[in-house]
């Protein structure tokens, strides 16, 4: 039998590689190698390279000899080192190829911010690290990265992950370089900057979001999500609810501008005077009702039922978020007059009290007090703007 570590799991074969792979070895290693493969059925074989510290081109040859003959072959935990190798030579676009991760901890980095997703970390001067609920975040961090790779190309400015780490205690980050930035809430509260500043500049940076055009294949519809949660809730309201808020989701207009999906000042970072996006999970594409919707959800409907909820969410008083609101709003809306500026706000409403409805009956809040009345008042709210609401587009 080989003298190379190897064991089999769900019908895998998984073989350690270890040291060097050179001219000198590689024919036992590759003997190996087979031996390995002769005793077990045929299925995936995947090469753990954990402990490999360096591979020639010779090691090299024998990878893809072994890839050409059982198709189904991948690397995985690559060094740093070998994996340049591997791409320099185009070895990760013949093949599967996976990275060994870097461990940190975060256990006493500053926190300064948390969202549905996860926890965001100051992990050093340079540097902030995403953290995410979800141990297995793998797909949802290489999503995120792509979604934030394509608003970048487009010319949005936002901060891109360069490095996926394993956190100590269990999961995985993501690591941004974000050097001396600061989030618009931690500028606000230190008065470098005014609030009516800093709306200003978080309305152009709306804006320039919504003004870029997308391919439905980058991202999601928010139009189609939207109708999901319209069928979500039909259990929760009369028929006639249903009804309406269907008709008033079907007859908002395909639209293929970008959204960010989560705008407010915590996902807003300042740098050198510059902003930059964060939490780019909630990339979309959609009319500008379905952004205006989080945001006012964000500032003023999840604190509808306890002003305390600003604080905790975002870390500024109720009375503040609801005049960051109110003042980025009217700067969206710039020219309109209060009646529609204040029509516009309903609309944005109904989905936004649609959306916390939801939310509280499927993670199952109703069984809380607290996430009974949340549920109770957002219902109630859908029930009053149903009765106001023409349509849900402006």
């Amino acid at each position: 039998m080989s003298t190379l570590n190897n064991s089999i799991a769900n019908d895998a074969l998984t073989i350690a590689l270890d040291g060097r792979v050179d001219s000198k070895n590689v024919k036992q290693v590759e003997a190996d190698i087979n031996k390995c493969v002769s005793v077990k059925p045929a299925g995936p074989i995947i090469l753990d390279c954990q402990k490999l510290d360096l591979i020639s081109s010779a090691g090299l040859r024998m990878i893809l000899r072994l890839k050409q003959s059982i198709a189904d072959t991948k690397l995985i935990n690559v060094s740093p080192s070998v994996f340049d190798v591997l791409q320099t030579t185009g070895f990760t676009e013949l093949m599967e190829v996976h990275r060994a991760y870097r461990v940190i901890s975060v256990k006493n980095c500053e926190k300064i911010g948390q969202g549905s997703n996860g926890v965001v970390y100051r992990y050093d001067e340079d540097t902030i690290v995403k953290t995410y609920w979800n141990p297995d975040a793998l797909p949802e961090i290489h999503r995120e990265r792509e979604l934030a790779r394509t608003a970048f190309v487009l010319g949005v400015p936002t901060a891109i992950s360069y490095d996926v780490v394993r956190l100590e205690d269990g999961g995985f980050g993501a690591v941004y370089e974000l050097l001396d930035a600061k989030s618009y809430i931690k500028v606000l509260a230190d008065g470098e900057k005014t609030l009516d500043e800093l709306v200003d500049m978080s309305v152009d940076l709306l804006k320039l979001i919504h003004s870029r055009e997308v391919k439905p294949e980058t991202m999601p519809d928010m139009r189609e999500l939207a109708m999901g949660w319209v069928e979500d809730v039909r259990a929760l309201v009369t028929p006639e609810e249903y009804e309406r808020l269907r008709e008033l989701m079907e007859a908002i207009p395909q639209d293929m501008h970008m959204l960010h999906g989560d705008f407010h000042f915590k996902n807003i970072m300042l740098q050198n005077n510059e902003s930059l996006l964060i939490d780019m999970d909630t990339l979309c594409y959609g009319h500008p009702i379905f952004e205006l919707a989080s945001m006012v959800n964000a500032y003023r409907c999840f604190s509808e039922t306890d002003p305390e909820e600003s604080m905790r969410f975002l870390g500024i008083p109720a009375e503040t978020a609801i005049e960051i609101w109110d003042k980025s709003l009217q700067r969206y809306l710039s020219g309109a007059d209060e009646a529609v500026i204040r029509a516009v706000e309903q609309k944005a409403m109904l989905i936004g009290h649609l959306r916390i409805m939801r939310r509280a009956y499927r993670r199952k809040l109703t069984d809380t007090p607290y996430g009974r009345k949340v549920y109770d008042h957002s219902r109630q709210r859908i029930s009053e703007l149903l009765r106001v609401v023409d349509s849900l587009t402006f």
